[in-house]
């Protein structure tokens, strides 16, 4: 019996030396992969990845495939399921974060607007603070029980950090200003194909 494939992690450095040879699958929204992303990267949130089983065991097939996303957590989740499949991939240590840390260039698609100006990092810290704080003002102003909400967003942090999630970034990537357009999965399954 042969023991599970699991996805290798590559650090920053390692990736910029390979580039050139890598399919690069970036997992995020489609708000967060315009923010910024890996020179090349095909954009196919994680959500969908199931969807492109075909054709990403077409691209490891041709060579290596590597997922990224904002820290390594979600890229990595990606490389465990098509771990189940058979498949070996790559993810990059600490992700896109860990690649602009290097100093190495994001990619911004031109016509793309992200409108919200803030990275997704950012609005989750100002919507946690917010919400705590609104739970401290309305439970000394209103009623105690409004401090529920700061304990839950207490709670919440912990959780993220924990799990290396984040269910407030995955809610607030749903909102319009975060969604500059819907990824087009069909263009990259036909880019993957002519790999």
């Amino acid at each position: 019996m042969t023991a599970p494939l699991a996805p290798v992690t590559l650090r920053a450095d390692q990736v910029r030396t390979r580039l050139p040879e890598l399919t690069v699958i970036d997992v995020r929204t489609p708000g967060e992969y315009a923010s910024g992303h890996l020179p090349g990267a095909l954009n196919i949130p994680l959500d969908r990845i199931r969807r492109t089983l075909p054709e990403l065991r077409h691209a490891a097939e041709r060579g290596d495939v590597l997922f990224v996303c904002a820290s390594g957590a979600r890229s990595e989740n990606a490389g465990k399921l098509l771990a189940e499949q058979g498949v070996r991939t790559a993810t990059l240590a600490g992700g896109t974060g860990a690649w602009a840390a290097a100093g190495h260039d994001l990619e911004r698609p031109a016509a793309c607007d992200t409108r919200a100006g803030w990275s997704m990092e950012r609005q989750v810290r100002f919507t946690a603070g917010a919400l705590v704080l609104l739970g401290i003002v309305l439970g000394l102003l209103v009623h105690p029980a409004f401090q529920i909400l700061s304990a839950g967003i207490a709670g919440g942090l912990v959780f993220s950090a924990l799990t290396d999630t984040c269910g407030m970034a995955v809610v607030l990537g749903k909102l319009p200003h975060n969604r500059p357009h819907a990824a087009d999965l069909d263009a990259v399954l036909a880019a993957l194909r002519s790999h």
